[in-house]
């Protein structure tokens, strides 16, 4: 997973943080010490979320390897995106497995 999107929203000295989707890689977000959660009246996808400021969560991402490529706001959310260079045997990996990206299949279960 070589992009990492993180955000925060009004105050940035506090927690939370976003730090991923519910494809994003379980590994960091352990490190991350990030939480699945879908909030009740939202209709996309589930979000990692840790309580760590956005400075501590750049720090550890940096740790990691991930170098900072942009930083905008919008409105009162503040967004940052991550890189990190894959290794040659992660190119290796990604090379080889087609469906890498593909997004995970969602079952319908009847009528909405």
């Amino acid at each position: 997973m070589p992009y990492v999107i993180i955000s925060t929203q009004i105050r940035l000295d506090v927690g939370p943080t976003v730090v991923g989707d519910e494809w994003s890689d379980k590994e960091l977000m352990d490190y991350l010490d990030a939480t699945l959660i879908k909030q009740l009246g939202n209709n996309y996808s589930a979000q990692y979320r840790t309580d760590d400021a956005p400075r501590i969560v750049l720090e550890k991402l940096e740790k990691r390897n991930f170098k900072l490529i942009a930083m905008t706001g919008v409105g009162q959310t503040c967004i940052w995106t991550l890189h990190k260079e894959l290794s040659e045997k992660e190119k290796i990996l990604s090379s080889s497995s087609s469906d890498a990206f593909e997004s995970p299949k969602i079952e319908n279960k009847g009528d909405l």
